[in-house]
This record gives structure tokens, sequence and C-alpha cells, in this order.
């Protein structure tokens, strides 16, 4: 959590006082893990985050979601994998980095001064919850018959239920 919250206070020099929303995925993703077959595990994690990003969003009245995503940077990232992720929402997505590669992105994570601190290393949901052999081209119909069985508007109601969110202002120095 301490490097999210550092990344944000960089960030936060160029947006202003930033609305953190800490949320814990712990649980839905073991229910996941428990319910979904291994290689499909990344992208219907990324679905349901996306289904309590796009509540979480309505609830602050905002019209659209951005993301960071880079296409073909991993496996999640494929046009298939993206279009099947995108499916569980209704609500707008932009994303300004698609068409950046590694490089690229690099340099502007240099520019901004987060790349010293994103590259630090921890656990995160998406690290510990990883598939090993992720399906990387996966079709509508595949994500829908790797969610039977499981409630992902329960899950994300649950998960919503648990943010805590508050204010992170830019470091000072």
């Amino acid at each position: 959590l301490k490097k999210v919250e550092d990344l944000t206070r960089i960030v936060a020099r160029y947006a202003g006082t930033i609305k953190f929303h800490q949320v814990d995925f712990t649980e839905a993703q073991l229910a996941l893990v428990d319910a979904c077959p291994e290689n499909m595990l990344t992208v219907v994690m990324r679905r349901l985050m996306l289904l309590v990003s796009e509540k979480l969003a309505r609830r602050q009245k905002a019209k659209c979601l951005i993301t960071g995503e880079s296409l073909g940077q991993v496996a999640s990232q494929t046009l298939e994998a993206i279009a099947a992720t995108d499916a569980i929402t209704t609500m707008p997505i932009f994303r300004p980095l698609i068409g950046t590669d590694k490089n690229e992105t690099i340099e502007i994570a240099r520019r901004i001064g987060t790349y010293e601190t994103s590259i630090l290393p921890y656990e995160d949901c998406c690290t510990v919850f990883v598939s090993k052999h992720p399906k990387t081209h996966p079709s509508l119909l595949d994500v829908e018959i790797a969610e039977e069985g499981l409630d992902l508007e329960a899950l994300a109601d649950a998960v919503l239920d648990k943010i805590d969110t508050y204010p992170i202002k830019a470091y000072t120095n």
C-alpha cells in the first residue's frame, strides 16, 4: 500500500490532491481462485476490478474510466482480452497509453518522477493471484463460461462495502 500511496503523492504534484480509494480484493480473489479455471483467472479478475471501478465511478458521478493499459505489454492486454474485459461495463473507458511501447512508458515515468518508485518490488493482488499460463486471446464466450457459478455483481458489491477513501496530497520538498 505504501508504494501506491507514494506514487499517488508524486502524481499529485501534477493533479493536486487526489481522492485515493483503497480497495481490498483479497476475499473476492479467493472466491475467483476457487471457482474459476486457472487460465482464465487474470481476465475474470480484471473484469471484476472493472465492474468495481464502474460502480465506484457512478457513485462519484464520473462519466468515464481511465486506465494505464498499453496494448500487448502483458497477457491481459491483448486486443481480445481487453475486449472481453470491457464487455462487463457500459461506461466509456479511455486508455491514453494504449499505443505506447514499454520504453516510451518508462521515459514518461522518469520525466514525471514515478519510475524509481514504480520499480520497487512489492506484492500486490496481480502478482499474488497471477495465472501461470493465462489465456491470452479469450473470447467473451470463454469468459462467460469461466464465470459460470460466480456472482460478480455480489462480489463487486462486497468489495465496494469495504473501500477506504482518503485524500493524498503531493510530497512537499
